[in-house]
């Protein structure tokens, strides 16, 4: 069915031009948007938006998002107060991952699409991991996102840090999964991937034609057990794989590089995703993108769905410790439609769109647009959400699935969960 989107005020992602028009979009991967003067004539099982005073735009994406920690919220403190980023990941992302079974898993992926949709991403770009529970978990959460309306791109995160056997499953949940559907091959991070399973994850990445999705100095404990237990930097060990020789590699984090692997990563095919909420949350530096060329995008890292105020904080806590204006943030909020344009995936063709029911109580146009968007907009503004030509989100509620009966879903298994994270 198709939707015709009334009195629409279209603002072009790309060039950040305003047209006054009105709008037939045509449902299906492939489906087209048709601008016209008039709302005549259109079939009978159109579904007819009046969008007055509303801005139409493209609709957003998450860069690096994360899935099993969206049970999270509200959980208890940890068996021992964290004193660095290590046993951060150790008492609380990784005693949180291995609790999860498949009823959690889908319950994570449920919550995540739905907040992806109500803050107006119709796509996302996940990192997930579950060591007690690898196999068939991607297939899990696609499913979820398809029940939602949400496209993805996802990859399991391989890791030895629970043992050979664990990282095994890791490596044939990836290529079960990369034999049916688009995604990528993940990795934790470098100080928790020997020579031997990174080797493997570079031959399926070769084999599958696909890229790495890996964490890189997030934190300086990476390099720094990098060097001395494989004798290179995470980037270099990367370069010697092949991983930045491809278009789809991306490199989470980045912030604690030497100068000649910010010149690798300039100079390779790899994109870099930029996660300023959660390095702010961990303690664990600041991102500059000095050097890193212009292949920067943004996701979340699981703190939450809302890439509006991911580019905000990239754009406030960059006045200090990196190279950004409103320009620059907003590239890197809409870099990740070139990423997945680029290397051919499917699910953010131009039939992807937001609709804002933005109370500016200034003029909105093309010269003043970026200064709303770092300054007013907000993920509240969101009205209504279009992913591939189907109606996902209309006048902020869910539109695909019963919201009320996920929430009972998702309530009982958080309980069970931070449960067994206390056994």
């Amino acid at each position: 069915m198709s939707i015709l989107l009334k009195n629409a005020r279209f603002l072009d992602w790309k060039t950040l031009r305003f047209k006054e028009t009105n709008l037939l979009v045509e449902p299906g991967l492939d489906g087209k948007i048709t601008f016209l003067e008039t709302t005549h004539p259109v079939s009978e099982d159109t579904e007819v938006l009046d969008c007055k005073g509303m801005i139409v735009t493209k609709s957003f994406v998450v860069g690096h998002h994360h899935v099993y920690s969206a049970l999270a919220r509200g959980m208890g403190a940890p068996k021992k107060n964290p004193e660095n980023f290590v046993e951060i990941l150790q008492y609380i992302w990784w005693t949180l991952d291995k609790a999860l079974d498949r009823d959690m898993i889908e319950a994570s992926a449920l919550s995540t699409a739905i907040a992806c949709a109500k803050a107006g991403s119709t796509f996302a770009i996940d990192h997930h991991a579950s060591p007690n529970a690898v196999r068939d978990s991607l297939e899990i959460i696609a499913k979820a996102f398809d029940q939602v309306g949400v496209s993805h791109l996802l990859c399991y995160e391989i890791s030895d840090r629970d043992g050979k056997d664990i990282a095994e499953e890791g490596l044939e949940e990836t290529e079960s999964y990369l034999q049916n559907h688009q995604g990528l091959v993940g990795l934790h991070a470098s100080f928790t991937v020997g020579n031997e399973t990174l080797k493997k994850a570079a031959i399926l990445s070769e084999k599958y034609n696909s890229g790495f999705h890996i964490h890189v100095a997030e934190d300086v404990f990476d390099e720094e057990f990098t060097r001395k237990e494989f004798g290179k930097s995470v980037v270099e060990r990367l370069k010697d794989t092949g991983a930045l020789d491809s278009s789809k590699t991306i490199l989470g984090h980045c912030l604690h590089l030497s100068h000649a692997e910010k010149e690798w990563v300039q100079q390779s095919k790899a994109w870099v995703v930029q996660n300023p909420d959660s390095n702010l949350n961990n303690h664990v530096g600041f991102f500059n993108g000095e050097n890193l060329g212009d292949r920067i995008m943004l996701g979340t890292d699981g703190m939450h769905s809302d890439m509006i105020r991911s580019a905000q904080q990239a754009y406030f806590v960059g006045q200090t410790f990196d190279d950004i204006d409103f320009s620059k943030a907003y590239q890197r909020f809409r870099n990740v439609h070139h990423y997945l344009n680029e290397n051919h995936f499917t699910g953010d063709g131009e039939n992807n769109l937001v609709i804002l029911d933005y109370k500016s109580p200034t003029p909105v146009s093309e010269e003043n647009f970026l200064g709303h968007f770092i300054f007013g907009l907000q993920a509240s503004d969101v009205r209504h959400v279009i992913s591939n030509g189907q109606l996902i989100v209309k006048d902020r509620k869910i539109q695909t699935i019963n919201e009320e009966d996920v929430l009972t879903f998702t309530k009982k298994q958080a309980l069970r969960l931070w449960e067994r994270m206390q056994q």
